[in-house]
């Protein structure tokens, strides 16, 4: 054996060097068993985000939804509470079937109006403007040679 070994087994064979390596290790050992199930539980924690993320844009509509007649005539007689099967006010035609505002004409007791619905569920009558001030209401109306009922 060679010099430097027989030094370092007799400073090895000292009872206090001895439990001070065995603490020093216990530590070590300690820090890496914390860290690894630090690791353990993020990537737990982090893959299940993940799923849910992954489940919530599965449960997504693939395809924009496309407003029907049948649809927009759901959205109105809920809106104004009348009985689905027989609605007084009757969806006559849709004009504009975009997912996010949609134009469509409406007939009660002969009498036609511009409606709108958003985002596929919220229905109102009235009017419109766009950010210059223009009346939209009032421009459909005319294209579509409807007579305002409030005038």
């Amino acid at each position: 054996m060679n010099m430097r070994t027989r030094v370092i087994i007799k400073k090895l064979s000292n009872p206090r060097v001895r439990r001070r390596l065995k603490i020093g290790l216990s530590v070590y050992g300690g820090v890496i068993v914390i860290g690894l199930m630090f690791k353990l539980v993020y990537d737990i924690g982090y893959f299940n985000a993940q799923s849910l993320k992954n489940d919530k844009n599965a449960e997504l509509p693939t395809t924009n939804p496309v407003l029907t007649m049948e649809s927009a005539q759901r959205i109105v007689s809920g809106a104004l509470k009348e009985d689905p099967t027989n609605p007084k006010t009757i969806v006559g035609q849709i004009i504009d079937n975009n997912q996010k505002l949609s134009i469509i004409i409406i007939e009660n007791n002969k009498l036609k109006k511009i409606a709108w619905i958003i985002d596929m569920r919220l229905f109102f009558t009235g009017d419109l403007f766009n950010n210059e001030g223009y009346n939209l209401t009032e421009g459909i109306e005319h294209q579509h040679n409807i007579n305002r009922s409030d005038h």
